[in-house]
């Protein structure tokens, strides 16, 4: 994810990865040399292949979207039809299975160099706790050991911190497991400023990709992140639509949590993020 320039005080606002992934409101343009053939197969996985970052083991797209070397060499099996009208909640092909109560375990180190410090743990804190108090089929944990977590967060390349990115991940394995990682900034409280409730919004983004969601403006990246509308495609893991949910965008400080880009403020689950949640993890797999 990355974040928009609010003031130039270096007040800022997020995207999932949303590219506050997740991004500047300016669309981030990359600073490598991304050879033709990866920008090729960024395209044909159905990507846009604009500002993309390369990063530790792949590539970043739409802001905080993690592609892997090994996923980038795959072949999509199928592919969903897109609709594009609406601005509605979205989610992958896969999604985690979760036996009717699943309990997935999120490891986060703590202080040191490559660790958290105690705000950014407060986020997390809190974004497992939005989830939580849902009461869905799915819930998290935060332990303290990496041995056996289900998803590690962590911290991203100084390279990536200073170019903007504040978190990425991917999506759910064929197996129905979540995604392994999410990748977080650890400057969100020295540079950018955000509370704790910002923090969380942007984990819990991150978090949502790794369950399964895409971004609510996936088709119009422009809604939530300005410039000139930009569709992310079905990148070949699905953008189907969730049943239920609500058109629409609210952008007044109570959009969705899964829209692309962010301003750093606080994004409580809204009523259709709640709907959406409800359908995908409370008895419909």
């Amino acid at each position: 994810m990355r974040i928009l320039t609010k003031l130039s005080s270096a007040v800022m606002v997020v995207a999932l990865m949303f590219t506050f992934a997740c991004q500047q409101r300016n669309e981030v343009t990359s600073i490598d040399e991304i050879p033709q053939n990866v920008l090729n197969q960024i395209k044909k996985l159905g990507f846009t292949n604009t500002g993309v970052l390369a990063t530790d083991g792949g590539y970043i797209v739409e802001g905080d979207i993690f592609l892997s070397n090994e996923a980038l060499a795959a072949t999509p099996r199928h592919r969903h039809f897109l609709r594009i009208a609406e601005v509605e909640q979205y989610r992958t092909n896969n999604v985690v299975v979760t036996g009717g109560n699943r309990n997935i375990t999120i490891y986060a180190p703590v202080g040191g160099r490559n660790g958290y410090s105690a705000g950014m743990i407060a986020g997390l804190d809190e974004a497992i706790a939005r989830y939580n108090a849902l009461n869905l089929d799915i819930s998290f944990t935060r332990v303290t050991s990496s041995n056996g977590a289900d998803i590690r967060m962590t911290r991203l390349s100084k390279r990536d911190e200073r170019r903007g990115v504040l978190g990425s991940a991917g999506f759910p394995t064929a197996s129905g497991d979540p995604y392994g990682e999410i990748k977080m900034s650890g400057i969100l409280e020295s540079s950018y400023g955000l509370s704790t409730n910002g923090i969380a919004t942007i984990i819990g983004h991150e978090i949502g990709h790794c369950i399964g969601f895409r971004h609510t403006d996936y088709f119009d990246r422009s809604i939530s992140c300005g410039g000139s509308p930009t569709n992310e495609g079905d990148g070949g893991v699905g953008a189907i639509l969730i049943p239920g949910t609500s058109s629409g965008a609210d952008l007044a400080g109570n959009g969705s949590w899964m829209l692309s880009c962010t301003d750093g403020s606080d994004r409580p689950f809204t009523n259709g993020d709640r709907t959406a949640l409800d359908w995908m993890y409370n008895g419909n797999f």
